[in-house]
Protein backbone atom coordinates (compact mmCIF):
# COMPACT_ATOMS: atom_id res chain seq x y z
CA UNK A 1 0.00 0.00 0.00
CA UNK A 2 1.15 3.52 -0.71
CA UNK A 3 -0.19 6.87 0.46
CA UNK A 4 2.04 8.85 -1.87
CA UNK A 5 0.63 12.30 -2.72
CA UNK A 6 -1.89 12.07 0.13
CA UNK A 7 -2.08 14.41 3.11
CA UNK A 8 -3.11 13.37 6.62
CA UNK A 9 -3.96 15.24 9.79
CA UNK A 10 -3.38 13.28 12.99
CA UNK A 11 -4.68 15.08 16.06
CA UNK A 12 -2.91 14.55 19.35
CA UNK A 13 0.10 13.27 17.43
CA UNK A 14 2.91 14.35 19.75
CA UNK A 15 2.76 11.21 21.91
CA UNK A 16 1.50 7.65 22.17
CA UNK A 17 -0.91 6.29 19.60
CA UNK A 18 -1.02 9.55 17.66
CA UNK A 19 2.77 9.69 17.37
CA UNK A 20 2.99 6.11 16.13
CA UNK A 21 0.13 6.66 13.67
CA UNK A 22 1.75 9.79 12.22
CA UNK A 23 5.05 7.96 11.73
CA UNK A 24 3.45 4.94 10.08
CA UNK A 25 1.33 7.04 7.70
CA UNK A 26 4.44 9.00 6.76
CA UNK A 27 6.35 5.76 6.09
CA UNK A 28 3.60 4.88 3.62
CA UNK A 29 4.22 8.14 1.78
CA UNK A 30 1.66 10.54 3.26
CA UNK A 31 2.51 14.10 4.16
CA UNK A 32 1.45 14.40 7.78
CA UNK A 33 0.23 17.24 9.96
CA UNK A 34 1.39 16.46 13.50
CA UNK A 35 -1.19 18.23 15.64
CA UNK A 36 -0.49 19.06 19.27
CA UNK A 37 -2.10 21.21 21.95
CA UNK A 38 0.81 21.92 24.31
CA UNK A 39 3.67 19.45 23.72
CA UNK A 40 5.57 21.51 21.16
CA UNK A 41 8.91 19.82 21.74
CA UNK A 42 7.39 16.36 21.40
CA UNK A 43 5.61 17.34 18.18
CA UNK A 44 8.89 18.67 16.75
CA UNK A 45 10.52 15.34 17.66
CA UNK A 46 7.86 13.48 15.65
CA UNK A 47 8.43 15.76 12.66
CA UNK A 48 12.19 15.22 12.97
CA UNK A 49 11.74 11.44 13.17
CA UNK A 50 9.63 11.48 10.02
CA UNK A 51 12.21 13.62 8.25
CA UNK A 52 14.98 11.14 9.10
CA UNK A 53 13.48 8.54 6.76
CA UNK A 54 12.64 11.05 4.04
CA UNK A 55 9.06 11.76 5.03
CA UNK A 56 7.40 15.15 5.13
CA UNK A 57 5.54 16.49 8.14
CA UNK A 58 4.60 19.74 9.85
CA UNK A 59 3.72 20.39 13.49
CA UNK A 60 0.60 22.52 13.87
CA UNK A 61 -0.73 23.60 17.24
CA UNK A 62 -4.48 23.46 17.87
CA UNK A 63 -6.62 22.70 20.88
CA UNK A 64 -9.36 20.61 19.28
CA UNK A 65 -11.88 21.81 21.88
CA UNK A 66 -11.63 25.27 20.26
CA UNK A 67 -13.49 25.62 16.95
CA UNK A 68 -11.32 28.60 16.05
CA UNK A 69 -8.16 26.53 16.58
CA UNK A 70 -9.58 23.68 14.50
CA UNK A 71 -10.49 26.03 11.65
CA UNK A 72 -7.00 27.56 11.75
CA UNK A 73 -5.35 24.12 11.66
CA UNK A 74 -7.29 23.06 8.59
CA UNK A 75 -6.59 26.40 6.94
CA UNK A 76 -2.86 26.04 7.57
CA UNK A 77 -2.93 22.46 6.29
CA UNK A 78 -4.53 23.56 3.03
CA UNK A 79 -2.08 26.47 2.70
CA UNK A 80 0.95 24.18 3.23
CA UNK A 81 -0.11 21.05 1.37
CA UNK A 82 -3.04 22.05 -0.84
CA UNK A 83 -5.26 19.08 0.00
CA UNK A 84 -6.48 16.72 2.72
CA UNK A 85 -7.13 13.00 2.31
CA UNK A 86 -6.98 11.48 5.81
CA UNK A 87 -8.14 12.72 9.20
CA UNK A 88 -7.31 10.71 12.32
CA UNK A 89 -9.12 12.11 15.35
CA UNK A 90 -6.81 10.74 18.02
CA UNK A 91 -6.73 13.71 20.42
CA UNK A 92 -8.58 13.01 23.63
CA UNK A 93 -8.58 13.25 27.40
CA UNK A 94 -9.22 10.69 30.13
CA UNK A 95 -9.31 11.59 33.81
CA UNK A 96 -11.35 8.89 35.55
CA UNK A 97 -13.34 9.93 38.61
CA UNK A 98 -16.26 8.40 40.49
CA UNK A 99 -19.53 10.30 40.21
CA UNK A 100 -19.16 11.70 43.72
CA UNK A 101 -15.91 13.40 42.72
CA UNK A 102 -16.71 14.52 39.15
CA UNK A 103 -16.70 18.31 38.89
CA UNK A 104 -18.67 20.29 36.36
CA UNK A 105 -15.46 21.66 34.87
CA UNK A 106 -13.93 18.19 34.39
CA UNK A 107 -17.19 16.87 32.95
CA UNK A 108 -17.34 19.71 30.43
CA UNK A 109 -13.66 19.37 29.51
CA UNK A 110 -14.14 15.69 28.66
CA UNK A 111 -17.00 16.49 26.32
CA UNK A 112 -15.24 19.54 24.85
CA UNK A 113 -12.15 17.57 23.82
CA UNK A 114 -13.57 14.12 23.05
CA UNK A 115 -16.94 14.99 21.48
CA UNK A 116 -16.85 18.63 20.40
CA UNK A 117 -13.31 18.20 19.09
CA UNK A 118 -14.28 15.17 17.03
CA UNK A 119 -17.43 16.77 15.67
CA UNK A 120 -15.90 20.04 14.50
CA UNK A 121 -12.82 18.45 12.96
CA UNK A 122 -15.26 16.30 10.97
CA UNK A 123 -17.09 19.49 10.00
CA UNK A 124 -13.85 20.94 8.65
CA UNK A 125 -13.16 17.68 6.84
CA UNK A 126 -16.51 18.04 5.10
CA UNK A 127 -15.37 21.45 3.86
CA UNK A 128 -11.81 20.56 2.86
CA UNK A 129 -11.33 16.81 2.37
CA UNK A 130 -10.78 15.43 -1.11
CA UNK A 131 -13.31 13.05 -2.63
CA UNK A 132 -12.51 9.50 -1.59
CA UNK A 133 -10.93 10.50 1.72
CA UNK A 134 -10.89 8.68 5.04
CA UNK A 135 -11.84 9.77 8.55
CA UNK A 136 -10.96 7.69 11.61
CA UNK A 137 -12.35 8.68 14.99
CA UNK A 138 -11.30 7.20 18.32
CA UNK A 139 -13.64 5.52 20.75
CA UNK A 140 -12.73 3.05 23.51
CA UNK A 141 -13.39 -0.56 24.41
CA UNK A 142 -14.07 0.66 27.96
CA UNK A 143 -17.58 1.51 26.72
CA UNK A 144 -18.28 -2.23 26.59
CA UNK A 145 -17.28 -2.77 30.22
CA UNK A 146 -18.51 -1.51 33.59
CA UNK A 147 -15.43 0.03 35.16
CA UNK A 148 -15.70 2.28 38.22
CA UNK A 149 -14.83 5.95 37.62
CA UNK A 150 -14.99 5.74 33.81
CA UNK A 151 -18.62 6.82 33.37
CA UNK A 152 -17.97 10.24 31.84
CA UNK A 153 -15.09 9.10 29.64
CA UNK A 154 -17.15 6.16 28.35
CA UNK A 155 -20.11 8.48 27.73
CA UNK A 156 -18.00 10.75 25.53
CA UNK A 157 -16.77 7.81 23.51
CA UNK A 158 -20.30 6.46 23.14
CA UNK A 159 -21.15 9.83 21.62
CA UNK A 160 -18.18 9.54 19.23
CA UNK A 161 -19.45 6.15 18.04
CA UNK A 162 -22.88 7.59 17.33
CA UNK A 163 -21.42 10.61 15.53
CA UNK A 164 -19.40 8.25 13.37
CA UNK A 165 -22.44 6.13 12.55
CA UNK A 166 -24.75 9.06 11.83
CA UNK A 167 -22.22 10.98 9.72
CA UNK A 168 -21.48 8.06 7.40
CA UNK A 169 -24.34 8.91 5.04
CA UNK A 170 -23.43 12.59 4.98
CA UNK A 171 -19.89 11.80 3.87
CA UNK A 172 -20.83 8.86 1.64
CA UNK A 173 -21.96 10.84 -1.42
CA UNK A 174 -18.42 12.22 -1.68
CA UNK A 175 -16.85 8.79 -1.37
CA UNK A 176 -15.48 9.58 2.10
CA UNK A 177 -15.46 6.70 4.58
CA UNK A 178 -15.70 7.34 8.32
CA UNK A 179 -15.12 4.77 11.05
CA UNK A 180 -14.11 4.57 14.69
CA UNK A 181 -11.38 2.53 16.31
CA UNK A 182 -12.01 1.45 19.91
CA UNK A 183 -8.71 0.47 21.54
CA UNK A 184 -8.49 -1.54 24.72
CA UNK A 185 -5.81 -0.84 27.30
CA UNK A 186 -2.72 0.50 25.53
CA UNK A 187 0.62 1.21 27.21
CA UNK A 188 0.66 4.97 26.72
CA UNK A 189 1.40 7.82 29.11
CA UNK A 190 -2.30 8.75 29.07
CA UNK A 191 -3.37 5.27 30.16
CA UNK A 192 -0.61 4.48 32.66
CA UNK A 193 -0.67 7.84 34.46
CA UNK A 194 -1.67 7.43 38.11
CA UNK A 195 -2.22 3.65 37.97
CA UNK A 196 -0.53 1.26 40.38
CA UNK A 197 1.41 -1.71 39.05
CA UNK A 198 -1.21 -3.98 40.60
CA UNK A 199 -3.98 -2.25 38.64
CA UNK A 200 -1.98 -2.34 35.40
CA UNK A 201 -1.36 -6.06 35.88
CA UNK A 202 -5.09 -6.63 36.37
CA UNK A 203 -5.79 -4.93 33.04
CA UNK A 204 -3.24 -7.18 31.35
CA UNK A 205 -5.27 -10.18 32.45
CA UNK A 206 -8.48 -8.84 30.89
CA UNK A 207 -7.62 -9.69 27.27
CA UNK A 208 -6.79 -12.86 25.38
CA UNK A 209 -3.03 -12.29 25.23
CA UNK A 210 -2.20 -11.23 28.77
CA UNK A 211 -0.49 -7.98 27.79
CA UNK A 212 -1.27 -4.34 27.25
CA UNK A 213 -1.63 -3.16 23.69
CA UNK A 214 1.15 -1.11 22.14
CA UNK A 215 0.67 2.07 20.08
CA UNK A 216 1.79 0.11 17.00
CA UNK A 217 -1.14 -2.31 17.44
CA UNK A 218 -3.56 0.59 17.03
CA UNK A 219 -1.61 2.34 14.27
CA UNK A 220 -1.70 -0.92 12.31
CA UNK A 221 -5.50 -0.82 12.46
CA UNK A 222 -5.41 2.76 11.17
CA UNK A 223 -3.31 1.53 8.23
CA UNK A 224 -5.95 -1.08 7.48
CA UNK A 225 -8.79 1.43 7.47
CA UNK A 226 -7.01 3.95 5.23
CA UNK A 227 -6.23 1.30 2.61
CA UNK A 228 -8.22 0.99 -0.60
CA UNK A 229 -9.31 -2.50 0.48
CA UNK A 230 -11.35 -0.95 3.31
CA UNK A 231 -13.50 1.29 1.10
CA UNK A 232 -16.67 -0.74 1.79
CA UNK A 233 -16.35 -0.25 5.55
CA UNK A 234 -18.03 2.91 6.85
CA UNK A 235 -20.03 3.98 9.87
CA UNK A 236 -18.50 1.20 11.95
CA UNK A 237 -16.66 0.93 15.25
CA UNK A 238 -13.79 -1.56 15.17
CA UNK A 239 -12.73 -3.02 18.53
CA UNK A 240 -8.93 -3.26 18.53
CA UNK A 241 -8.34 -4.65 21.98
CA UNK A 242 -6.75 -8.11 21.95
CA UNK A 243 -10.01 -9.74 22.98
CA UNK A 244 -10.87 -7.42 25.89
CA UNK A 245 -14.51 -7.92 26.87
Amino acid sequence: MTLKNKVAIVTGASKGIGRQTAIQLARLGAKVVVNYASSHANADEVVETIGQFGGEAAAIRADVSSVADVEAMFGETMARFGRLDILVNNAGMMEPAPIADMSEALFERHFAVNVKGTYFTCQQAMAHMATGGTIINFSTSVSGAMLPAYSVYAATKGAVEQLTRQLAKEFGPRGIVINSIAPGQVATELFLNGKSQELVDSYRRMNAFGRLGEPEDIANAVELLVSDRARWITGQTIRVNGGFN
